[in-house]
């Protein structure tokens, strides 16, 4: 937990007067992202993803059978799934190549600990992200139907309605995290035998990719020609065949194509690296979601982050930008005085771009990373202003906060950098950098470099370690870097 929230206590209800007054009666149902689960084998009980640890990490990504029994077998891939077992929500600081670093989830399981009657309010659901969203979907559904009615027969759902001024009776709220949110939203899209929406109160999303992410598409070209370092090139090999990577890839217009931008399409997502069933099972997915209106959505969207936002693809390789076009009310391109089209840098949370996270409804913007958005406070604050039913106030006026650029992979002892954006001064900025191992934080000294604070950092041993802005606006935003062994190998994977 971020040291300016403090861990909750667990509460039990046997009757009305020991119920503090800001408690919700709603059922709360906790949604991870991709890769936000532990996955364990189901015959043996090992873990697939998510232990704890550096060192782990290390040997899963730089050697060339780490992770290999996450890869989809045939079966899984015809729909005869079961091999792999979804445990508990991510418990542990995590890193995934180009996905960066993935914060654990029990800061954000506390703060809703905080703010229902009882904890058997809250059910988490972990789910084997390697599956397509919707069989996810059909899944949440069940469990969700099964946990409000479990709960409104709970004592201390009965204790929790005396607070309440219309005393009604228990509905559910969705706190989702990235792929999480598309995950919810299938469940809720009345194809089930279950209308779950009309018992569904609000939706919360955190960087929900519901237009997709360029990241994806580069995850899927990773090592296509150019070498590139090993964990990058596993990770493809892991994604080339995974449904759940492929409802990531965005949907929206971001191929540039001579003077023009368009969609992609299977044929293009084929040449990157997808699978061309998969592609089309994708994208025939996200057309049958259009529809579908989530109750009351509050959307919390990262910002200031240096975000792909469009890619050329050239001979089967993918270049991304940090910029993509805009659309005029009509739905044509912002264009120049000559007809060109127009490249704008929104930004997002490093992952996700803005725009692409904003479905509809009530948007609420928070300078942090997306590994980052279920952790941060500014975050947790909103979510905890929405579980009582008061609509989040948002950021404040102005333009708080900064950017974060770190390296996606860096090398014990060689120096990488640092650079706060958005920000041209050093007044009352400051930098550390944690290792989560033993917790030893230590500050940085920032300097002026082309124009921005940049810090120059050392580690001297690999390790997960956490590099923190602190602006002078009192916001932090962070990201996890992994720090390998030395002259870690720069080739491809296997597959």
């Amino acid at each position: 937990m971020s040291s300016q929230r403090q861990a909750s206590t667990s509460r039990s209800a046997s009757g009305e007067g020991e119920l503090p007054l800001h408690v919700t009666q709603d059922a709360v149902v906790i949604v991870p992202g991709i890769m936000g689960s532990e996955l364990r084998d189901t015959a043996t009980g090992d873990v697939l993803w998510g232990l704890s640890g550096a060192g782990w990490l290390l040997r899963a990504w730089t050697r060339r059978d780490g992770l290999a029994d996450l890869r989809l077998t045939d079966d899984e891939l015809a729909g005869k799934t079961g091999r792999v077992t979804a445990t508990q929500l991510l418990r542990h600081g995590t890193w995934t190549p180009y996905l960066r670093g993935q914060e654990p989830y029990t800061d954000l399981v506390d703060t809703v600990l905080e703010h229902v009657a009882d904890p058997a309010a809250i059910l988490p659901f972990p789910y084997d992200w390697r599956l397509p969203v919707a069989t996810n979907g059909k899944l949440l559904a069940e469990r969700a139907r099964a946990h409000l009615t479990a709960w409104r027969e709970h004592p201390a759902h009965r204790a929790a309605l005396a607070h309440r001024a219309d005393q009604r009776p228990a509905r559910l709220v969705f706190i989702a995290h990235s792929m999480g949110g598309l995950v919810t939203r299938s469940a809720l899209d009345g194809t089930h035998s279950d209308d779950l929406a009309a018992d569904t109160r609000t939706v919360v999303t955190l960087g929900t990719p519901f237009h997709g992410s360029v990241k994806a598409t580069v995850i899927l070209n990773s090592g296509r020609g150019a070498p590139v370092p090993l964990p990058h090139a596993k990770l493809r090999a892991l994604c080339a065949t995974m449904p759940g990577l492929h409802d990531l890839l965005p949907l929206y217009r971001c191929l540039r194509d001579a003077d023009d931008v368009r969609r992609l399409s299977p044929g293009d997502i084929t040449a990157l690296g997808g699978h061309p069933d998969l592609a089309r099972d994708s994208l025939a997915f996200h057309d049958s979601q259009r529809h579908v209106r989530l109750p009351d959505h509050r959307t919390i969207v990262g910002a200031r982050q240096p975000t792909w936002q469009s890619l050329s693809l050239t001979d089967g390789q993918v270049t991304p930008y940090g910029a993509g076009p805009r659309p005029n009310s009509d739905g044509t391109l912002i264009r120049d005085a000559a007809g060109r089209v127009r490249h704008f840098a929104t930004h997002g949370d490093g992952t996700v771009y803005r725009d692409a996270a904003a479905l509809a409804g009530h948007v609420s913007t928070v300078p942090v990373q997306h590994g980052d958005l279920a952790r941060a406070d500014s975050a947790l604050d909103a979510v905890a202003d929405i579980l009582l039913e008061d609509l989040p106030l948002g950021i404040p006026l102005g333009e708080p906060g900064c950017g974060l650029d770190v390296p996606d992979l860096a090398e014990a002892g060689v120096p990488w950098q640092v650079t706060a954006e958005h920000i041209d001064s050093l007044q009352g900025l400051t930098c550390t950098v944690t290792d989560t191992a033993t917790g030893t934080e230590r500050p940085v000294r920032l300097g002026m470099r082309d124009g921005r604070p940049t810090a120059e950092v050392t580690a001297a041993t690999p390790g997960l370690y956490r590099a923190e802005l602190h602006t002078y606006d009192r916001y932090t935003v962070s990201q996890l870097v992994l720090v390998a062994e030395p002259g870690t190998p720069v080739e491809e994977a296997d597959g």
